[in-house]
């Protein structure tokens, strides 16, 4: 995957258009809850800045109607909260379609670019009047890469240069090694309530991966297409046939969907609910799967372990109560442990990444979602498109 990089250009005395992804939560009042996508963003800002750019942020904030900017749309906060980080007053610019002005430094911020009509259509109108306003486009929001828009798509199209900021180029070299050039054995691990969501998945994966593990209601439809009973489990009974068709893929190519004898039940999903390990033949038809068992979390850790490349997307349980949570727990550290390339997104999947304090032994975690499900599925990206193609 060949594309520029923001480090690839000499930016002194050019100003940069620099896409960023700073759509973060909002309380009633206004306040700024979680700042993680603006710390997360700043450094290409810096890197801009301090190699003598002027430099245009823009970002999305929230689902606002186009063609109105109200007050609860305003990136006034987003401005804000970056010019403390960063020791300076940010300017909010709404009216900039006729160009803009530096006079008060070298960094100002546009406002909300939702807010601007033709943007979610991916107006080449709205595209060139961006482009108008710098000499080198950058792209630094990898989780709305799945989208073109007109500030992440149009813009690109008729920029002078257009690069991806550090953010993005270190998302997408983490994805490429762990999914266009591994180092193998590579591991899969997918987990999720339902095999419909990670059907695309699957299969993509099943295609290239040398373990497919398998977590969560996703691993009860494919215990079933083994022909096993699952009782009262969460189970997709219109997607047992897919399931056997991924088993089968894999077998045929030598390939392996690990599946467990020992499980995890209950007789109700709720947090005081108890649980009892037990052989996967001995579960009762009023009983659910709610994690996997111990011995076979443990045989999956050993597998994990001599992995060159781990992609992991969802906890193999019901994690958010500690009893159910062994499962999850014990593939979590072994990935964490592993001596291979390890990458990991998902809400779910960060959630228990937190959860178990690993954070920081995990190669790369990715904050992305639809952007990282469809690469995961195999879909060419809008932005990678843009990136490579010029």
């Amino acid at each position: 995957m060949k594309f520029n990089k923001i480090t690839d250009l000499n930016l002194a005395g050019k100003v940069i258009f620099i896409r960023t992804d700073m759509n973060v939560p909002l309380s009633d009042n206004g306040i700024i809850t979680d700042d993680t996508r603006i710390k997360a963003g700043i450094n290409t800002i810096k890197y801009a800045l301090e190699n003598g750019a002027k430099v245009i942020v823009a970002t999305h904030l929230g689902r606002p109607t186009e063609g109105i900017v109200n007050k609860e749309d305003s990136v006034l906060p987003v401005a804000k909260r970056l010019g403390e980080l960063l020791g300076v007053d940010i300017p909010v610019i709404e009216n900039w379609q006729n160009g803009v002005s530096f006079s008060s430094g070298n960094l100002i911020m546009l406002e909300n670019v939702r807010c601007n009509v033709g943007e979610k259509k991916n107006s080449d109108e709205l595209g060139k009047k961006y482009a108008a306003l710098c000499d080198v486009f950058c792209y630094d929001a990898f989780a709305t890469a799945h989208r073109a828009e007109a500030s992440t798509n149009s813009v690109g199209l008729y920029a002078k240069e257009i690069c991806a900021g550090l953010l993005m180029a270190k998302e997408l070299e983490a994805l490429s090694k762990a999914v266009s050039s591994p180092q193998k054995p590579v591991v899969a691990v997918v987990a999720g309530s339902k095999v419909s969501t990670k059907l695309t998945i699957l299969n993509n994966l099943a295609d290239k991966v040398d373990t497919l593990i398998v977590g969560g209601g996703i691993l009860n439809t494919f215990l079933m297409a083994n022909g096993k009973d699952v009782a009262g489990s969460l189970v997709e009974v219109d997607l047992v046939n897919e399931a056997k068709q991924v088993i089968d893929k894999m077998s045929a190519r030598g390939a392996s969907v690990p599946l467990p004898c020992d499980v995890v039940v209950a007789e109700k999903f709720a947090p005081d609910a108890k649980a009892v390990e037990k052989h996967l033949d001995d579960i009762k038809s009023g009983e659910m799967i709610l994690d996997i068992g111990s011995s076979f979390a443990n045989q999956l850790a050993e597998i994990i372990a001599q992995a060159g490349t781990i992609i992991w997307n969802g906890p193999v349980g019901v994690f958010e109560f500690d009893q159910f949570a062994n499962g999850t727990k014990i593939v979590a550290n072994a990935i964490a442990d592993s001596k291979g390339f390890s990458l990991a997104g998902g809400g779910d999947t960060i959630a228990a990444i937190n959860k178990f304090n690993l954070f920081d032994k995990i190669s790369y975690v990715s904050t992305a979602g639809g952007a990282l499900l469809e690469f995961l599925e195999g879909k060419e990206l809008p932005a990678v498109k843009l990136l490579t193609s010029r």
